[in-house]
């Protein structure tokens, strides 16, 4: 008992305007329900400095660094270039001083090993604190 003998089937078809719709809702819920977690920022109060002279301290040895690569040791001007040579001078320099600070004063066009040399010299004369120099602006 075939009713539609002469009636053609048609193709059935998929409808994407409601996907369409339902997916722009979907959307729109999850941005409005959705927590944006924000990144902690730290802020940091930086520390000022005054532009007075520091006081020369008994308990310091003053390193100078030249451009050319000199050094010198409490104002006093050295030939020694290798880290042992200037441990044996930093050593000798820190005799009569209770754990002395070592104060690096580097020339803007001194070489990076040049300093590297004294903080090694600083090390093998068992001289913890280091520390640098710089000059202020006017």
């Amino acid at each position: 008992m075939n009713f539609r003998q002469g009636a053609v089937r048609e193709e059935p078809e998929i409808n994407l305007i409601p996907l369409i719709d339902l997916f722009l809702v979907i959307i729109i819920f999850l941005m409005v329900t959705t927590t944006y977690s924000r990144f902690t920022e730290l802020q940091i109060n930086l520390p000022t400095a005054d532009a007075t002279k520091a006081q020369q301290r008994p308990q310091e040895i003053d390193i100078g660094v030249s451009a050319t690569g000199t050094y010198s040791i409490d104002g006093k001007t050295t030939t020694a270039h290798a880290p042992e040579d200037l441990a044996q001078l930093l050593t000798q320099a820190k005799a009569g001083k209770t754990d002395p600070m070592v104060v690096i004063v580097a020339d803007a066009q001194s070489t990076h090993q040049s300093v590297v040399t004294v903080m090694e010299a600083a090390s093998l004369a068992h001289l913890a604190q280091i520390t640098f120099s710089a000059q202020t602006s006017k």
